[in-house]
């Protein structure tokens, strides 16, 4: 199986589309924020403290997180060569952090993969059944 390309900002956006119920906010441009429901999954976050440049001390402007299961989050950021992370204010939260700038390092399947897993964690049980076809 061929490799895919490396993902992009816009795949996030076009993942999040292909899925019921999802509304952006705002509805275009800007930076996001995705829910299913009024359950946020997915969204791009503002500079906060907790997540910072080691070599600059200045916080990251370009963070993205991702919903997931406790078990999805241990596996995605103990890799050391994971783009995926966390920090200490995502303890105890089912979610993992990518910065913009490492989408890159994803291939557009892969983002839209976790995207999808994303919008499984947030959605209504029913609603998540039938998209993947009542299993």
């Amino acid at each position: 199986m061929a490799r895919s390309r490396p993902a992009r900002l816009s795949d996030i956006d076009e993942a999040a589309a292909t899925l019921p119920e999802v509304t952006r906010d705002p509805p275009s441009g800007g930076r996001p924020s995705f829910q299913v429901r009024g359950k946020t999954f997915a969204f791009a976050r503002g500079p906060r403290k907790d997540a910072y440049d080691p070599a600059t001390g200045e916080p990251y402007d370009d963070v993205l997180a991702f919903s997931c299961t406790a078990e999805d989050k241990e596996s995605m950021v103990s890799d050391p060569d994971s783009p995926w992370f966390t920090t200490p204010h995502w303890n105890g939260y089912n979610a993992v952090l990518l910065l913009e700038r490492d989408l890159g390092r994803l291939t557009a399947e892969e983002i839209r993969e976790v995207v999808t897993d994303a919008w499984l964690a947030k959605a209504p049980k029913r609603l998540a059944k039938e998209v993947l076809g009542g299993s």
